[in-house]
């Protein structure tokens, strides 16, 4: 017997969503994955660095999965439930955690890193990575596309301006980095299918992503989440496409920082 829309709402308001684990959406969503393996990449850039950075790295899961880290490791994160989380994971394995509201600086020396690494920055403030990138210094990172999950988005906020569709677009993202003084050697990207199985992992995904839907509560939007969960009861899931882009940059050797 399926279970009622108060019930799973209720159960996915009541769970914890600190960290940026999301095995509780385990047979509730599931999410395509980009075909680069991002993790697999990193670690192993990991493995031969010298002196790397994490930069957003939320409760520190996708680093804590590299095998090997590098002998002077650091990782930073902006929301205090996050720090908490990834301070508990990452300090075992020699992982200085640092508290960062994530806005420049960076709270570290010029040329300090061999590698930054980033999965799914919120915001990249490329002039710092390039500063705290030794020259031939590399940054690896995993980010969010363009238009990603609107069609979940525009189900709660109404459709969204071309502005808002083109933002967050690789394009850009190379733009910004050559600006900053770094060389784009690669980039990829991806549209991928995520489906939700009930409104449960909607309530979830939503309360943990929080800038997907700003401000997001069951109650405030119990209207279009009830209309969600009968398209989900007919038709059996919710569909939505998010996108991927990996870019890869490396620090111009011989050159001073952009002024």
């Amino acid at each position: 017997m399926s279970r009622t829309y108060e019930d799973l709402v209720a159960e996915a308001s009541a769970v914890s969503v600190d960290g940026w684990d999301f095995s509780w959406l385990d047979g509730r969503a599931t999410e395509e994955r980009p075909s680069w393996g991002y993790q697999r990449i990193m670690a192993e850039r990991l493995a031969v660095s010298s002196a790397a950075l994490d930069v957003q790295t939320g409760g520190g899961e996708v680093l804590a999965g590299a095998p090997v880290l590098p002998a002077v490791m650091a990782a930073t994160e902006s929301w205090p439930p996050n720090v908490t989380v990834a301070t508990r994971l990452l300090r075992p394995r020699g992982v200085v955690v640092v508290a960062d509201p994530d806005e420049p600086p960076l709270p570290f020396a010029d040329g300090a890193f061999d590698l930054v690494v980033s999965r799914h920055p919120v915001t990249v403030w490329w002039d710092e990575i390039a500063r705290v990138l030794e020259p031939g210094g590399t940054y690896l990172s995993q980010q969010v596309g363009a238009a990603s999950m609107f069609g979940l988005v525009e189900h709660f906020l109404g459709p969204l301006s071309q502005e808002t569709y083109r933002a967050r677009h690789p394009d850009d993202a190379v733009r910004d980095a050559e600006a900053a003084g770094l060389e784009v050697v690669d980039l990829r990207s991806e549209t991928l299918r995520t489906e939700f199985f009930d409104v449960g992992a909607v309530v979830y995904y939503l309360r943990k992503v929080i800038w997907m839907v700003p401000g997001f509560t069951a109650e405030g939007y119990e209207e279009r989440l009830r209309a969600l969960h009968d398209v989900i009861e007919r038709e059996g899931s919710f569909v939505a496409h998010s996108t991927r882009f990996l870019i890869d940059a490396r620090r111009r050797k011989g050159e001073g920082m952009p002024g």
